[in-house]
């Protein structure tokens, strides 16, 4: 029993990961670029708006600037430390 058990092939289960990984890859080529799939591309001639806050007006939306959404968060500034350290700034 042992002899028959020594001559099995290693390789085996590397083949056969690497037939599921083939099959993987050749899979999603074929959904991501198969014949049903086709681009959707629009050229600087379709495109009606060049940003979104522009099609936002033209859709009636009213368009806030990002400045006025987020109110200045209260505290120290980034470039100054939350606690000074003694005798800082003094000579």
């Amino acid at each position: 029993m042992n002899e028959d058990h020594s001559k099995r092939r290693i390789g085996s289960p590397v083949v056969f990961a690497l037939a599921v990984a083939v099959f993987g890859v050749l899979a999603m080529l074929i959904v991501d670029h198969g014949p049903r799939s086709k681009p959707h591309l629009q050229t600087a001639e379709m495109v009606d708006y060049p940003t979104t806050s522009a099609a936002a007006k033209a859709a009636g939306a009213t368009v806030t600037p990002r400045s006025q959404l987020e109110p200045i968060a209260p505290g120290p500034k980034p470039a100054q430390p939350a606690i000074p350290a003694p005798g800082a700034g003094t000579p």
